[in-house]
Parts: structure tokens; sequence; C-alpha cells
């Protein structure tokens, strides 16, 4: 029922979901409506916060198979996370360990990039943003002495650091081009969009090698 429940009408609603998944038993034991809110979840924040109508959800491989987004999901944050995967090279464990062949690794690369990079980035940020706040209400708790000596380092400088630990850059960026975000302390759905069209170009131009 709890999963049930969950209706996305806002980030805070994935968050909630997103935080289920840490419980690998409780995965397995209500793995098929995870699948369903999964699904939804990834729907609600391609359409309605990115504004993208064009993919379909779910996808489906070459040769009309569904993918399973919340295997992937689930298959990357096993492996260390997209950074980690994309570092050394793991997308053709992650598809082999998913069922598919290695050759398919590219493919699930792609698909991680159009369907789940951008939503895990934002939800490591705001994780890391609620991190930033609670320390500067328990800095004000604290008083002014500690407060002045605290803020010498800002906010925006904690999140930078937590940032450079939990989050997953999205394809074909650095961390040098990320920073900017992190500073702005609000998350750019321009930029994210941007990524994913680079994603869907991507798509295209593997199209004829994916089929």
């Amino acid at each position: 029922m709890k999963i049930r429940s969950i209706e996305f009408h806002d980030f805070q609603k994935c968050m909630s979901l997103l935080d289920m998944l840490d419980d690998t038993q409780f995965v397995l034991k209500y793995n098929r409506e995870l699948e369903i809110k999964f699904e939804e979840m990834i729907e609600w924040f391609i359409k309605t916060k990115l504004g993208i109508f064009t993919r379909s959800i779910p996808p489906y491989t070459a040769d009309n198979q569904k993918l399973s987004l919340l295997q992937l999901y689930l298959m990357v944050k096993s492996n260390g996370g997209y950074k980690n995967v994309i570092d050394n090279n793991l997308w053709a464990v992650v598809a082999k360990d998913m069922g598919y062949d290695y050759t398919d690794g590219e493919f699930m690369r792609i698909m991680y990039a159009m369907y789940l990079d951008v939503l895990v980035y934002y939800y490591k940020f705001k994780i890391v943003q609620e991190k930033a706040m609670k320390k500067e209400a328990d800095e004000d708790i604290a008083g002014p002495s500690v407060r002045d000596q605290e803020r010498r380092r800002s906010v925006s400088d904690v999140q930078e650091d937590d940032a450079k630990q939990y989050f997953a850059l999205f394809a074909g960026s650095d961390w040098h081009g990320m920073k900017k975000l992190h500073k702005r302390r609000r998350f750019d759905f321009g930029q994210a969009a941007r990524a994913l069209d680079e994603a869907n170009k991507s798509v295209l131009k593997n199209s004829s090698k994916l089929n």
C-alpha cells in the first residue's frame, strides 16, 4: 500500500521511492510493484520536469524486449554508481549481469544517459542541498561565535565537497563543467534538458549499430 499510494506531483515523491530502493530485501519482496512505480516516476520526471515527450517508457531493445529501468538503475548502483561504471568501463558487465550480451554495454550506457542519469544527479543534488541547509540551521542554533567560525566555508563549498563524493556526472560532462552548476545552488533543468538532447543525438548516431 505504501508503494501504491505514491503519486508523483513533486520531486520529493521521487526521493521517497529512490530511498526505498536502498533496502535490498524490500526490493526483492516488492519488485513488481516497484517496477511499475519506477516507470511512473521516470515518465513524470522526463515529461513533466524536463518537458521531453519523444521517449517511449519503458524503452525496448532492438529485438523488441522491454528494458527494465529499475533493474538498470539497481545494477549500475550495485557496481559503484554511474561515475564508477564510466571510469572503469563496466557497461559490458552491467549488460551481462542484466541477462544481455557483453556487446550490449553501449546500449545500456545510452539508455542510462537518456532515462536515468539526470534523475539520479538531481536526487544526489537534493540530498546534498538538504544536508547543507541542515548544517546552516544547526549553526544558527549553535550561536553567533560558532556560526561565524563555521561560515568561513560557505554552504556552496559544503555542497561542492559532498558533490565530488556523491554526484553521478551525466554523459559528456566533466567535474570542471559541473562546478558552476553546484555553486548556483539550484538545479538547472535547461542544462539537464540539453544534456539529454545530446543523449538523443547519441542514440540516433548509434541506431544503425544497435539494430
